[in-house]
């Protein structure tokens, strides 16, 4: 079975409806939306809202700023903006609205597993019309002859908490995301969205920072031996794969800017 993966595709929506030409299944693992663009500051739900400058500012703390100098400067942001939340919202639904119709356009089924720039309590509004996209999340699906998990989001470090903020974005307390993990059992491929916690794995060459990554996916790894582990969140990492024992892990690419999805046979 001819699988495509893609992951990252952060408002790529015209690359996304073709990206199960030629496939029997379509695995997306999450962040559809783009929220800030780091490629071009004047696309992105940050610039829409608050214009090219505040996304090149963002991208620039991301990679150069001290310690909690983004968090500072993205909290400053919105101190003038009227419902800061209903506009991004707004934004957000408008996108989706693209998104989907795009996943609506393929015609084989399609597995969705959500990112942390993502929103999934939205999802609902839009899965309807669209059947054959089954949104995927601590879920076990067998696809072909293989038994595949899904864990979504990214885990954030133990002791911190998910905070409330003007966009939602899907980030998972370190318990959390480990018991997701867990309740997978055994799988043969095992998706998610942030990579095993290797610190190669990890770094953005592009953004010069380390991003997060899990310590649950590795010890499954290790103790389970999965066939495959598959996974996206860094854009532009050192090492875009790896073996960890038996299992082959890979980086499905960041699909935004490729524009062409990784294949796998099940």
């Amino acid at each position: 079975m001819r699988v495509h993966v893609v992951s990252d595709v952060h408002g790529n929506s015209d690359a996304l409806a073709s990206a199960a030409r030629g496939a029997d299944a379509l695995v997306v693992l999450g962040d559809l939306l783009d929220f800030v663009d780091y490629d071009e500051p004047t696309h992105g739900i940050l610039a829409d809202i608050l214009g090219p400058g505040a996304t090149t500012e963002f991208a620039r703390l991301r990679s150069e700023g001290g310690p909690g100098a983004l968090r500072e400067f993205t909290q400053s942001l919105w101190a003038d903006v009227d419902d800061p939340r209903g506009r991004v919202d707004e934004a957000v639904r408008k996108q989706y609205g693209r998104m989907f119709a795009a996943l609506g356009a393929v015609e084989v089924p399609v597995w969705l597993m959500p990112g942390n720039v993502d929103v999934p309590a939205m999802w609902p509004e839009f899965l309807g019309a669209y059947p054959h996209v089954v949104p995927v999340d601590g879920d076990v699906v067998e696809i072909g002859d293989s038994r595949v998990g899904f864990v979504g989001g990214v885990p954030l470090p133990p002791g911190v908490e998910p905070r409330a903020g003007v966009f939602r974005s899907y980030m998972r307390g370190a318990d959390e995301f480990t018991a997701a993990v867990e309740a997978l059992g055994e799988v043969d491929v095992l998706c998610s969205h942030a990579p095993p916690a290797v610190a190669e794995l990890a770094y953005d060459v592009v953004a010069r920072t380390h991003e997060l990554t899990s310590p649950a996916l590795l010890d499954r790894i290790r103790a389970t031996r999965p066939r495959l582990a598959l996974y996206g969140h860094v854009h532009a990492p050192l090492t875009a794969r790896t073996r960890i024992g038996p299992t082959e892990c890979v980086n499905v690419g960041h699909f935004r800017r490729r524009g062409t999805p990784a294949v796998a046979r099940w």
